[in-house]
């Protein structure tokens, strides 16, 4: 018996995919955590493998005692879904997850098309870290005492997230 996800997926998650799949995926990642980096190009080849069959949810849980800078990629994540570039931001944090001082997250922001002078306002509104805060407290009620940690329709998963093992698994849950 597994932990379940509270509260369950929503309109203020950010989600990639079919938003009426059958399969929901969520991850509670740390932008700064090597796990996460190494299961980021595993959760898009699943991605591509299921394709409109799986939604995709992101949620935040920096760690910040462990890791100084997720809460800051955090931040910079969340600015950028104020102008709808959450996915891209996302993407290249990861894609850079050793270079995470603000410096860095500008120049992201200036790569992805943002407009530099709002995410520069932006990064300062409350709302984002009460969506980070409000995410991390949910992962707590939900199990998540790691990260990465993924809920499948639901439930966490605590089997391997190796491609293999994960896309047999979720295929079992389809």
């Amino acid at each position: 018996m597994g932990n379940q996800l509270t509260p369950s997926v929503n309109d203020r998650d950010h989600t990639q995919g079919n938003i009426n799949a059958k399969l929901v995926l969520v991850e509670y990642g740390d932008y700064q955590c090597d796990s996460c980096g190494q299961a980021y190009p595993i959760l898009k080849s699943i991605q591509q493998t299921f394709g409109d069959r799986l939604k995709f949810v992101f949620r935040n849980f920096p760690l910040s005692e462990a890791h100084p800078d997720a809460y800051k990629a955090a931040i910079a994540a969340e600015a950028a879904a104020l102008q709808n570039k959450f996915w891209e931001m996302h993407d290249i944090i990861y894609e850079h997850q050793n270079q995470l001082d603000w410096d860095h997250l500008l120049s992201y922001a200036k790569m992805i098309g943002l407009d530099l002078n709002r995410f520069k306002k932006d990064i300062e509104i409350d709302s984002i870290t009460a969506k980070i805060d409000n995410d991390f407290e949910s992962g707590v009620r939900s199990g998540v005492n790691g990260t990465p940690s993924f809920f499948i329709n639901g439930m966490k998963y605590n089997g391997s997230w190796e491609e293999d093992t994960f896309i047999e698994y979720l295929n079992d849950h389809l």
